[in-house]
């Protein structure tokens, strides 16, 4: 059976306000994409968790900046137990924000991490790597199980 996970790149800007023409040109922006994780053919039978990654790109004008990027619960509405459906099944797996899978990438509530850089490089792209896995032996039938999750860049 075939599992993608898709991300879907939301870009938020912090309020800024500006009196003159000239300093809304120098007004700090950011611009951030996101590559699918894609978990390829996932086998219920497998004894080991299936472990893919994924990548978050953003841009900054501005080295003064200090940027936070968060992701969505998707489709689960939780943190603790995202899930990729196909139709009424559902199939369990996480993101997160370390090689060792061990902190949860979210919003920072419910024990969720962040990425956070202070003065990231100026109008340098930045790549972050989102690893992510599927827990073993989970009864699913085949077919595609996709979510979509948002990612968020507050500057």
């Amino acid at each position: 059976m075939t599992n993608r996970l898709g991300l879907i790149a939301v870009a938020v800007a912090a309020m800024w306000l500006v009196n003159a023409p000239e300093a809304a040109a120098q007004a700090p922006s950011c611009t951030v994409s996101a590559t699918s994780v894609s978990f390829g053919t996932y086998n219920a039978f497998d004894s080991a968790d299936r472990q893919s990654s994924g990548t978050v790109t953003y841009s900054c004008n501005k080295a003064t900046n200090n940027i936070s990027i968060s992701l969505g619960p998707g489709s689960s509405g939780t943190f603790g137990g995202r899930t990729m459906t196909k139709g009424g099944e559902k199939l369990g797996y996480n993101l997160f924000i370390d090689a060792a899978r061990s902190g949860i990438w979210g919003d920072g509530t419910s024990g969720t991490a962040i990425y956070t850089r202070n003065n990231p490089p100026p109008n340098n792209n930045v790549s972050v790597t989102i690893f992510a896995s599927i827990a073993a032996g989970q009864d699913v039938s085949a077919g595609t199980y996709t979510d979509m999750v948002s990612v968020v860049i507050n500057f």
